[in-house]
């Protein structure tokens, strides 16, 4: 499992970055939300699906991550440079927490991409096998993983997995965040 905090603080690819986050607890959703504007990066980033290139990382692109409590997974929204939903990135979680006022997540290897297409991608089952048959992770941790992701895989499809509704509002309530901080969006 690999720790990591919603700033990105350790990301060496962003030259330039602005960070915002704010607790919400509404009857949809009780969590963190952050936002991370990637002002400026050293070089973009592209992942490939299947025949797909996208673009995810580029300068004035925008993280918008959620942090359920309570829940085995975060999702993150990735916006490009003209605010338009580039994908979303869920990542099974063993836990998430908060440490120095930053919320993270203790990642379970499996992932799953939407694209605003409605396509959609469960990622990295290779790898979750290996950290299960080297003894990196235990059936337990294996099995949740898999029934969190097949259980969000469901929901997804039924047009029942709310977060992926909330992205451009709570994105905008978080860019008026950076302005009352007196931060200029670029």
């Amino acid at each position: 499992m690999f720790r990591r905090y919603a700033d990105r603080s350790d990301w060496k690819r962003i030259i330039q970055r602005e960070y915002t986050q704010s607790y919400i607890e509404e009857k949809d959703f009780t969590g963190y939300i952050t936002l991370l504007n990637l002002v400026q990066i050293t070089e973009p980033l592209w992942v490939q699906y299947g025949e797909k290139g996208i673009c995810i990382v580029d300068n004035n692109y925008m993280w918008l991550q959620h942090f359920p409590m309570g829940k085995n997974y975060t999702v993150t929204t990735m916006f490009d440079a003209n605010g338009e939903i580039v994908q979303w990135y869920i990542d099974i979680c063993y836990k998430v927490g908060m440490e120095n006022n930053i919320p993270w997540m203790d990642d379970l290897i499996l992932d799953i991409v939407v694209l605003p297409t409605g396509e959609l991608f469960l990622l990295d089952e290779e790898e979750l096998e290996e950290a299960f048959m080297n003894g990196s992770i235990d059936q337990t941790i294996y099995d949740l993983a898999y029934n969190e992701a097949n259980s969000i895989i469901s929901l997804i499809r039924a047009e029942k997995f709310n977060l992926l509704q909330f992205s451009k509002v709570h994105k905008e309530l978080l860019e008026g965040q950076f302005q009352e901080e007196g931060k200029e969006l670029a």
